[in-house]
């Protein structure tokens, strides 16, 4: 089977990047193989026939229905034999479909739980576009609608969600191009994944261009009155008005984290990184969106204490945005590769101690994670995942996070810093654009890396991405700030050390995070009382030690700081935060008030979020 068209398409996308940036594949038969290289259980599509290359996307945005109207037009490259192109739909009205200019019936076949619907359009080896003109829902699982006074809209496409707002080959072995046209109320700002205005259009009609291609998860819109803020040559932000100064003080270290990661691992690849702060419903830390970072607000803490999210986000920019994971089972392969190059950064921009106390964090997190799932699903702690006939959502868990990222750093204590660095900066200039399986990592690894059986068998890859929990040679992590942490906190618990006596102000984020987190669950509630008469943590204006807090207050009973808890959980909508808290409700028998606070809650959350709530509460409408 050819693909003929293939070849010229790729062609046009040599160059698109900056200067001695990675380029995109410039051969057929770099693009055959990633098409026919992994089959993905969560898309229609059928990418060996007919993959969409490039999309022009025209909309229209009304809050009033809370619907997006749109004509998606794709130009398409079809093999010798092709009969139909298969396209992805959640929850869309699809109104008419043109190939080539032409109006042709097509089939929407039944829908399945969050998979969606197929979009079977006929089409021929000579076909060459299609155009589908449809409405999404006011329900449409990706959105979030924020109503009031200054309304908003973002999307969530990641995992499979783009498929709700976009008919598209909804898989990340798939990459296109895109342009769009988007028309939004002229009091409003629009944004997306591309390149972006930095001031209000008078008309409220916005015009955009992604030249680098892109996976449908990576495709983001948002809608909303924000100011922009250069932080510096390749660097901004956006913001509503009131965060506006706070979040370009908050983020004004972009441009060095971005010149730390283009010192280790190669030149940036997508022109500009600019950050959106994001309403705080948004469900997760951050979304790397190509040139356009969603964020949450709850990390602007006023101190720039919380910036590795935006590391990470960074870092993304290469593993995940440049070398993507075939299929969200090789999920490890953006998220592990994410993490390790974050703390690299961070101990670039910031040094060893705070990259080692967040590396001590992270391992901590992950014991926590690993004895959860070991309760409920050991399989689901190997790297590899199997996540067939289950929704991909399933796997975003600390697993593919950190534990992919102690693989890394044990491969890189195997074999030294120079030797990894190397080994990475290679990877992702030879495999830019490109997607990635863990089949074909592993054979990279072993062609490229691990090079012999002595190096091989120290490491026992094996047991790393397809055993359960941690392997008995997971690196130790050894901060001598965070083991003052612990020695400080056996003192509290016994006594020894009053609450007055801490050294709470002379600690960072990170060392008051680990006080609180490691707490005994059968902390009184009177000695909470002490810690906060002593320092006033109710009221911290950073949300990872009040986080922290609020959770160990939920399982002491300490009713003074549910007020707080309550205001927290009702305008925060970050599910690293939601999910803990509502658990630690119900492991204290307090559900009560966890489906009070969510009854409260629910409407002001993404659906990503609510999705998971529902599932923990019992939650019926």
């Amino acid at each position: 089977m050819t693909l003929p068209r293939l070849a010229a398409w790729a062609l046009l996308l040599i160059g698109v990047g900056c200067t001695n940036a990675p380029e995109a594949p410039s051969t057929k038969s770099q693009l055959v193989a990633d098409m026919k290289r992994a089959t993905d259980h969560h898309s229609y599509s059928r990418p060996e026939e007919a993959v969409t290359t490039h999309l022009t996307w025209s909309a229209q945005v009304d809050f009033e229905t809370r619907q997006v109207r749109a004509t998606a037009t794709y130009d398409i490259a079809t093999s010798d034999d092709a009969q139909r192109l298969m396209l992805d739909c959640r929850d869309l009205t699809i109104h008419d479909v043109f190939v080539d200019g032409t109006k042709v019936d097509f089939d929407l076949g039944p829908a399945r739980p969050f998979i969606g619907q197929p979009l079977s359009i006929p089409v021929t080896s000579s076909t060459q576009q299609v155009m589908v003109s449809y409405t999404t829902s006011p329900d449409a699982a990706a959105f979030l609608w924020v109503e009031g006074d200054s309304p908003f809209l973002f999307t969530q496409s990641q995992a499979i969600l783009a498929r709700s707002w976009v008919p598209c080959q909804d898989s990340p072995g798939v990459r296109f191009t895109y342009e769009a046209q988007v028309q939004v109320p002229s009091n409003l700002m629009a944004m997306m994944s591309a390149t972006n205005p930095t001031e209000k259009s008078a008309n409220g009609v916005y015009h955009f261009a992604m030249k680098q291609p892109i996976p449908s998860y990576l495709l983001a819109m948002a809608v909303g009155d924000v100011e922009f803020r250069s932080v510096g040559e390749h660097t901004g932000v956006y913001a509503t008005p009131d965060l506006i100064e706070a979040a370009a003080y908050e983020f004004a270290e972009m441009e060095d984290m971005l010149e730390a990661a283009e010192e280790l691992y190669g030149k940036y690849a997508w022109e500009r990184y600019d950050l959106l702060v994001l309403p705080a419903a948004f469900p997760f830390g951050g979304m790397e969106n190509p040139r356009l970072t969603f964020a949450t607000p709850t990390i602007i803490a006023g101190d720039r204490s919380l910036v590795s999210l935006v590391a990470h986000e960074l870092a993304h920019s290469w593993s995940g945005n440049l070398v993507t994971n075939a299929t969200w089972d090789d999920f490890w392969l953006n998220e592990g590769f994410t993490v390790y190059f974050e703390q690299r950064i961070m101990e670039s921009v910031y040094g060893r101690d705070i990259s080692e106390m967040l590396s001590t964090l992270s391992y901590q997190g992950l014991v926590d994670e690993v004895d959860a799932i070991m309760d409920v699903n050991p399989n689901d702690t190997h790297l590899r995942l199997h996540l067939k006939d289950r929704d991909p959502d399933e796997g975003m868990t600390a697993i593919a996070y950190d534990k992919g990222y102690f693989f890394l750093r044990l491969l890189e204590e195997t074999v030294g810093r120079d030797a990894f660095d190397d080994f990475l900066k290679t990877y992702f200039t030879t495999h830019a654009f490109q997607v990635m399986d863990t089949d074909r990592f592993l054979a990279y690894l072993n062609e490229s890396l691990l090079t012999s059986e002595e190096l091989r068998q120290r490491v026992n890859v094996a047991a790393w991405v397809d055993g359960k929990g941690l392997p008995a040679n997971c690196p130790s992590v050894r901060s001598t700030r965070i083991e003052s942490v612990d020695a400080t906190l056996n003192a509290w618990v016994n006594g020894t050390t009053p609450s007055a006596d801490l050294p709470w102000n002379d600690w960072m984020y990170q060392e008051r995070y680990r006080f609180l987190s490691n707490l005994p669950d059968n902390t009184s509630s009177e000695r909470l009382a002490e810690l906060d008469q002593a320092w006033s943590i109710n009221a911290t204006g950073n949300n990872e030690v009040l986080f922290a807090w609020l959770e160990q207050a939920v399982r002491s009973q300490h009713e003074p700081a549910y007020d707080r808890l309550r205001t927290f959980l009702v305008n925060v909508g970050r599910r690293k935060f939601l999910t803990p808290l509502y658990r630690a409700m119900l492991e204290s028998d307090q559900r009560d008030l966890a489906l009070d606070i969510y009854g409260q809650a629910r409407g002001n959350y993404h659906s990503v979020a609510t999705g998971t709530m529902d599932d923990l509460l019992g939650w019926r409408e």
